[in-house]
């Protein structure tokens, strides 16, 4: 046996030592990463103390066979459980940037991964992931502040043509230079980023207003309407319309059993 060989059964043998419990416990070390884990139905089975306290419950017990539509809008869940049934088929979710709530019931940006979990067979059983408090960790704590400029400048001018000159201008630093990073601590380009933060925001306003489709896109920064919906439909794999048609439905079945149970 060799010495590599040798040092991998050491690992493997020190490893079987201890439960998978101790391992997912140590998350509850990381009070800057929420963290999960789900079954095949995506409904919880385990969270971290800081995931916890994000859905505003005391003790894992409050939320294990929950799923997301118990604590996220509508609209939030359906996009994660999207991401959860891809992450069951194979797929993984790598820095995916999204709205959630924060703590205080405020709506803020967050990076999320997620990857699926096996049994000893290889069956997907379920999915597990974490999710970071896009200010507060990708950015602060990896001390990138070179990209906190450039990421508040997209959130507030997502509706005006940003230029990657702008942005390298004002992080000072080189077009290259300036996607590295993003690439690095973002999980996606430049270009990349300002395509989310704009359908993430045309998300919202298709659920939160009755502009037109074709308004919402001008008014998100897409000057070709067909774009945006082509665009729209690779991130949330549903058309702009389908989409708001789906959100009011559901909001119409709910009012409506919300009612039968009160006069119940």
């Amino acid at each position: 046996m060799t010495k590599k060989n040798m040092s991998t059964a050491c690992v493997d043998k020190f490893i079987n030592q201890f439960s998978v419990k101790q391992i997912i416990e140590m998350f509850d070390l990381m009070p800057d990463v929420l963290f999960w884990v789900k079954d095949e139905k995506n409904c919880f089975v385990y969270a971290n103390q800081f995931f916890l306290e994000h859905l505003g419950v005391t003790s894992l017990v409050q939320v294990i066979g929950l799923s997301d539509f118990d604590f996220s809008p509508a609209h939030m869940a359906k996009q994660y459980n999207v991401d959860d049934q891809k992450v069951m088929h194979g797929e993984t979710v790598n820095n995916r940037l999204e709205m959630n709530h924060t703590k205080s019931g405020d709506i803020a940006w967050f990076t999320t991964s997620k990857r699926p979990l096996f049994n000893e067979q290889g069956k997907p059983i379920g999915s597990y992931g974490i999710t970071r408090h896009l200010e507060k960790t990708s950015l602060v704590l990896a001390g990138m502040d070179a990209l906190k400029e450039p990421v508040a400048y997209v959130r507030k001018n997502y509706m005006q043509k940003i230029c990657l000159e702008e942005l390298a201008d004002i992080t000072h630093l080189s077009i290259s230079a300036l996607e590295r990073r993003f690439k690095k601590f973002l999980g996606k380009t430049p270009k990349q980023f300002i395509n989310e933060v704009r359908l993430e925001n045309a998300r919202r306003l298709l659920i939160e207003t009755n502009i037109a489709i074709a308004n919402i896109a001008n008014d998100t920064g897409f000057a070709d309407h067909s774009y945006f919906s082509r665009q729209f439909q690779k991130l949330f794999e549903q058309s702009p319309s389908a989409f708001r048609q789906e959100y009011y439905s559901n909001q119409t079945l709910s009012n409506n059993t919300k009612g039968n149970t009160e006069l119940g």
